[in-house]
């Protein structure tokens, strides 16, 4: 029997009889208990004013509400969705989602995309540390210390994409050798006194364009192509220095993207190369991507930046004055790992009069028992205060012989103190003890090692004790909720403002999540997890 029947778009029109089911309202189908319920009650409280000014007052009125929007994307990143197609599907399919419309019509993934591009950029940070004051103004923070943990998360692009400061400098400083025998030729050729500086290069050669560039005109040189042509003199000069200009445009172009950086992604110029702790090669491979900067108290993470530098030392102290700006207040005291010690954190925590928790480098070192046996370390030399001098395995005094000043990447100028050994010559512990031609030369910095100290002694109370312990427990816990629960382990947005935004997104969806976890299993206004008695 030949099957007549014609398919439509509308499937309605198949024929099957259809029964509406109550109830129509959404409301008896979300459970008491959701966490949907607690994520609008606690963003309906705060103030979108300046997410309403990035609309136009002009021109029709959005698809959905800006307000219902952030309820949206902040509750999609709770629940590890971060695709705007995904989030689509989700408000035409997820009772949840729908929900959180109340009746308004689904927003399709361009309007989704544009939202958290564009309308969303100025506002989510205000929006983020509004909902931190919340929780605040609750008792959930204890505002009494805050730790302070990094981690490097891939960005969304290309790991085959990148440029290296020192191959653009080497490459550039090939070209302008050529540059310079070409620059003379012209001058012989033409009789001209053209020349090309070092800092001045660009404009020099847009000099030497022009000049070319009218000289053709004035001879009227006819431009040949092709094999067997015989370029006029005007052409190869005029075409050689373009090519020169050409490659400078863009050699000043990489010099200005490095940005204080040894290398950038092509696909994503804000991105920075790093070393990766989780390689599916398992062989550490160099990709492009960000140190993402979290501060948590309570279980909660208050605070929030994004950095290019793959090193976590250069980024506490602006992280701190960031933090307490948008904040409104300062902790007394900062615990965070040995990744974060230097003189200028130290210094930093002092001036602000916070307790520095931070471990010293060397505290695991200082443990075992080759350090210890170690000839040639400081820590294994006698000191003496009152001549300021230190006393080697030899018996043999290292005096100062010189004190300078030292410049750190951020800027930071300290003071290190040079000590030398009086005389290393037939010394039978040389070898053990120093690896120089001449005398044992010990850098130091007396700030720093004052500040360590310090902080060393701070680490082994019994109050240090349990800040470490939490600090593994809340920050570097929270990371792994974000990288392996959250399944967050790769940007979706590129550049380092919307990379900032979709951080603050899932931040602020973790939050949401944690308060909800607290309220059920009754642990409100709980800070800190107690030491277990053995």
């Amino acid at each position: 029997m030949t099957n007549n029947q014609k398919y439509h778009k509308n499937y309605t029109e198949f024929g099957e009889p259809y029964q509406l089911v109550l109830p129509l309202n959404l409301e008896g189908l979300v459970p008491d208990d959701d966490s949907v319920r607690l994520l609008s009650h606690e963003l309906e409280g705060l103030d979108y004013s300046l997410l309403y000014q990035a609309y136009s007052a002009k021109g029709r009125n959005p698809a959905v509400d800006p307000k219902t929007m952030f309820k949206i994307l902040t509750y999609a990143y709770s629940q590890n969705i971060y695709s705007s197609r995904k989030i689509e599907t989700a408000c035409r399919r997820d009772i949840n989602f729908m929900w959180l419309l109340a009746g308004q019509k689904a927003p399709d993934h361009s309007t989704i995309a544009r939202f958290r591009t564009g309308f969303l950029a100025d506002a989510c940070e205000h929006l983020f540390y509004q909902m931190v004051r919340r929780l605040e103004e609750s008792g959930e923070l204890s505002k009494e210390t805050v730790f302070i943990d990094g981690t490097k998360l891939e960005a969304c692009a290309n790991k085959y994409t990148f440029v290296w400061k020192k191959s653009v400098g080497k490459w550039e400083a090939k070209m302008y050798e050529r540059i310079q025998e070409a620059v003379r030729l012209l001058n012989q050729e033409y009789l001209c006194q053209f020349c090309v500086g070092e800092e001045t290069r660009t404009r020099d050669l847009k000099e030497i364009c022009r000049f070319l560039e009218e000289k053709c005109k004035v001879d009227g040189t006819l431009f040949v192509h092709g094999r067997g042509k015989r370029k006029s003199r005007n052409q190869r000069y005029q075409e050689l220095f373009r090519r020169f200009l050409e490659r400078q445009t863009i050699y000043d172009w990489h010099t200005a993207s490095f940005q204080g950086r040894n290398n950038y992604c092509k696909t994503d110029p804000d991105a920075t190369f790093m070393h990766m702790k989780d390689d599916h090669m398992r062989n550490a491979q160099l990709k492009p991507g960000y140190n993402v900067q979290i501060a948590v108290d309570s279980e909660y993470i208050v605070a929030t930046d994004i950095f290019q530098d793959r090193n976590d030392v250069w980024t506490l102290v602006p992280f701190l004055k960031d933090m307490e700006t948008k904040l409104g207040f300062r902790y007394p005291s900062v615990t965070a790992d040995s990744g974060y010690e230097s003189e200028e954190a130290y210094e930093y925590l002092s001036k602000a009069g916070q307790k520095a928790y931070i471990k010293p480098q060397t505290y695991e070192k200082w443990k075992k028992r080759s350090f210890k046996q170690d000839i040639s370390k400081r820590e294994n030399m006698r000191y003496d205060e009152a001549s300021d001098t230190y006393t080697c395995h030899a018996e043999k005094r290292l005096k100062v012989v010189a004190v300078k000043k030292q410049k750190s990447k951020s800027g930071y100028q300290s003071e290190v103190t040079v000590y030398e050994c009086e005389d290393c010559s037939g010394c039978p512990y040389k070898e053990k003890c120093t690896k120089a031609k001449g005398n044992k030369k010990l850098y130091l910095s007396k700030n720093f090692l004052e500040k360590r100290q310090k902080s060393y002694e701070n680490i082994l109370s019994e109050k240090e004790i349990q800040y470490r312990m939490n600090r593994s427990i809340q920050v570097e816990g929270a990371f792994g909720v974000l990288k392996n629960d959250y399944e967050f382990q790769r940007f979706l947005l590129r550049g380092k403002t919307r990379v900032k935004l979709e951080i603050l997104l899932l931040c602020l969806g973790y939050n949401l999540n944690k308060l909800h976890a607290k309220i059920q299993s009754e642990r409100t206004g709980s800070h800190l997890f107690l030491i277990k008695s053995a």
